[in-house]
């Protein structure tokens, strides 16, 4: 049975999703990280950078959400196409969310709401660049009902672990503007799978609070 470390931020929860599409059997090992889990000793030999999400799989140990979502796509035969024109298109925009919507999205979040003082360059720069990339996913599911073509995949998978949560940077209006990546991501929540990953979460009783513990587990760098 698959091991899965997990909180329930973007990050694991677009594992969680494929998880439950696949349909496989698995383990959930809550890791709190505002408790500072992710720096325990044990956890960082699965993860030597301390980062959810990670998956034991038999003996194989992968962490990075992306790196696991090619792993069980290419293991299970599902959710990545064969044919290398499709295949080509699901993965660069599994790694435009990687390099781009992910990080940008992070670091949105953290100058919004968990900067200790307030810094106008940096809010302005990173909600910008999480606008400019929504507006780029925009104009691909203009021309595509998926992001590597005419079928569901991980590259969908990967933005819905983002996108879900996009009222966190945009307020009350989240994607309203845009309107085929909100269509997709409702799609995407409304499947069985989606309720199940969701579910996981909603069964955890993790800290959530923002006081100087967390903080120290989340920053432990800017102190």
């Amino acid at each position: 049975m698959i091991r899965f470390y997990f909180h329930p931020s973007p990050n694991p929860m677009k594992v969680a999703l494929l998880l439950s599409e696949l349909e496989l059997p698995f383990q959930t090992i809550a890791v709190d990280i505002f408790k500072g889990a992710q720096h325990e000793p044990e956890f960082r030999k699965l993860n030597p950078n301390g980062k959810v999400p990670v998956i034991v799989d038999e003996d194989i140990t992968v962490f990075d959400s992306h790196a696991i979502l090619l792993h069980l796509a290419e293991k299970h035969g599902k959710f990545l196409a064969t044919d290398p024109r499709t295949r080509a298109a699901t993965l660069s925009w599994l790694e435009l969310v990687a390099t781009g919507l992910s990080p940008f999205s992070g670091q949105a979040v953290h100058f919004l709401h968990y900067s200790p003082e307030p810094v106008p360059y940096a809010k302005n720069r990173y909600v910008k660049e999480v606008e400019r990339h929504y507006q780029v996913l925009e104009a691909r599911l203009a021309e595509s009902p998926f992001l590597g073509g005419n079928e569901y995949s991980i590259a969908d998978i990967a933005l819905w672990g983002w996108a879900r949560g996009a009222g966190y940077i945009f307020g009350e209006a989240g994607l309203a503007s845009y309107p085929k990546v909100r269509k997709l991501v409702e799609a995407i929540s409304a499947r069985p799978a989606a309720m199940r990953a969701t579910q996981i979460a909603a069964n955890l009783k993790l800290k959530t609070e923002l006081d100087e513990e967390t903080r120290r587990a989340l920053f432990p760098q800017n102190l």
